[in-house]
């Protein structure tokens, strides 16, 4: 594909950019908490908030800087639309759970309406039609069938035939009075706040374990070994990173998607959109420099399966040229998303074992509402109060059709890739790794990633994920290692940046006189690696699916 001149190099969010966002140091000291919370984005922060107001001692400690992570990259959308998932809801939950999922994610649209409201909120925060609309009429049948879906559970929505975008449609199901908003802006309100409140943020503090005690103990990952003593943990680090209860590295899997903020040469009418067919695509719009910019997103795939992921970023600009124009793209960024097997997220209790630890994900691509519901219920689980979405959003939950078979599909894929990425040759070498470029490459008959920085600086890290063994990818679109087995992502220099793994990539040693292997050493050690490969293989298949019937993730 021609790559687009007008691309910026770097990926950058708009939100993180024209945010001005608190800093806090790391915690290098043993502290005592009332609550502690795990996680610096929209469901940590609110959660916070709302516990303060409670009158509890809170602390919230974040791996990087806080809103960096998903809630920073996000195309912030406010709505209880998502996507045609309604008519599936009734399919596979009942239409009791259907409406509660519903009346969850309405009522943390109408707390942020509400709280922006009550403290006149700078955040960019308006009320916008939502619409799900296809150019085909293939889908069309799917449409009715959620606007059916609307009737049935009180949805405040219909079907159109028409929208206000510049181009036809075959027809659109509206859901009326969602919203959209600048969302960091919103959440440094809510971290100003917290601050005066008396809670504590500390930043670049990575948690390592959980010990339920009592008391509750948290570990923290740097030279002094300190602890967090606590009754509560709400874990809101966006992937769990306590994950050795409950098996959720087996129940979720992870996907990337794709953001342009382009300054079009059309007017855009405003209101939100996706599309009902594939490959994805979204509008919406925000104000950049006093001017209108539309967010076209999509294009989602699964986390370190496709090999060039810049081409996901191209594709977006024939749709956008078509649809509105371009006259500049000031801003990319890409997102990280968490499906859980039967499309409701785990909020709740960790385990049955661990009474006092809150677990928070599988958001999918709607955080913002799913995230502030999540932090609702929580802040209800931890003081006592009744909360009448518990039961539906419970990680405890088991609902055979369809979390089987998404189970057995999503960890068949795994060990696909497990075994091609231990069975595959790099085809580069070190000498052919250009300037601002990534290459999977041979160091001493080792497979190893290797990235050459603006300066010509040369990063040499092991492609072995920490977590279960499985072999990265370059992710050219964001300068990252991805593990395509379960979403785990590195920096160049191996540090983690999205979980499941807690440690970083091993570096590799490179001698330049190392780099000539002659042919019958090659051959040796391809031959040692395959069978090295599929030793290792065997060791991490016993550890992703032999699990034991207490932690069994089907087990009702």
């Amino acid at each position: 594909m021609t790559e687009f001149k007008g691309m910026p190099q770097v990926p950058e969010p708009y939100w993180r950019d024209s945010a001005e966002l608190k800093k806090f140091s790391a915690l290098n000291e043993d502290i005592e908490t009332d609550i502690a919370i795990v996680g610096g984005g929209i469901t940590g922060i609110t959660a916070a908030y709302l516990l303060l107001k409670e009158g509890r001692k809170v602390t919230l400690i974040e791996a990087d800087s806080i809103l960096n992570g998903t809630t920073g990259h996000t195309t912030a959308k406010i709505s209880a639309q998502h996507g045609l998932i309604y008519s599936k809801l009734i399919e596979q939950h009942g239409e009791q759970n259907a409406k509660l999922y519903y009346e969850a994610n309405h009522n943390a649209l109408q707390f942020i309406r509400n709280l922006v409201n009550e403290h006149q909120v700078d955040c960019d925060f308006s009320t916008q039609d939502a619409y799900v609309f296809t150019e085909t009429s293939e889908y069309l049948p799917k449409l009715h069938d959620e606007t059916r879906a609307y009737e049935r559970l009180g949805i405040d929505g219909t079907f159109v035939e028409t929208t206000p975008l510049s181009f036809p449609v075959k027809g659109a199901v509206l859901m009326r009075d969602q919203a959209q908003f600048h969302p960091l802006k919103y959440l440094s309100f809510l971290v100003d706040r917290i601050v005066e409140m008396g809670g504590t943020i500390y930043e670049n503090t990575v948690a390592g374990d959980v010990k339920k005690g009592p008391p509750t103990k948290i570990t923290i990952k740097n030279n002094n070994k300190n602890e967090i003593t606590c009754n509560q943990v709400l874990i809101c680090s966006h992937y769990p990173f306590y994950n050795k209860e409950g098996k959720y590295f087996a129940r979720l899997h992870q996907s990337r998607s794709y953001v342009l903020a382009v300054k079009t040469e059309k007017e855009f009418p405003g209101g939100m959109y996706i599309n009902a067919e594939k490959p994805t695509r979204s509008l919406r719009y925000t104000m950049i420099d006093g001017e209108k910019a539309v967010l076209f997103g999509g294009d989602s795939h699964k986390t370190g399966q496709d090999l060039d992921t810049k081409d996901y970023y191209e594709e977006l600009v024939p749709f956008a040229e078509k649809t509105y124009g371009v006259k500049e793209i000031p801003y990319r960024w890409s997102a990280q998303d968490i499906h859980t097997l039967d499309s409701i997220p785990y909020i709740g209790r960790l385990t049955d074992d661990y009474e006092n630890v809150y677990v928070a994900t599988g958001y999918a691509k709607w955080g913002m509402t799913n995230g502030t519901n999540a932090a609702l219920l929580m802040r209800d689980l931890v003081i006592g109060a009744d909360n009448p979405y518990e039961e539906v959003f419970t990680p405890r939950r088991f609902n055979p059709n369809p979390s089987i078979m998404n189970f057995i599909k999503d960890n068949a894929n795994v060990a696909k890739h497990l075994v091609e990425g231990k069975l595959d040759k790099p085809n580069h070498t070190i000498e052919e790794v250009g300037i601002d470029e990534g290459h999977v490459v041979t160091v001493n008959g080792k497979r190893a990633g290797a990235y050459r920085d603006k300066n010509g600086e040369l990063f040499l890290v092991d492609t072995t994920c920490t977590h279960m063994g499985c072999e990265l990818n370059w992710n050219r679109g964001d300068r990252t290692w991805d593990c395509p087995c379960h979403g785990s992502r590195f920096a160049v220099n191996g540090d983690v940046i999205d979980g499941p793994a807690k440690n970083p990539l091993k570096k590799v040693e490179y001698k330049q006189e190392e780099t000539q292997q002659n042919s019958s050493t090659d051959s040796t050690d391809a031959k040692r690696n395959e069978r090295n490969s599929k030793q290792d293989f065997n060791g991490d298949a016993e550890n992703q699916f032999n699990i034991s019937d207490h932690d069994n993730p089907l087990k009702p």
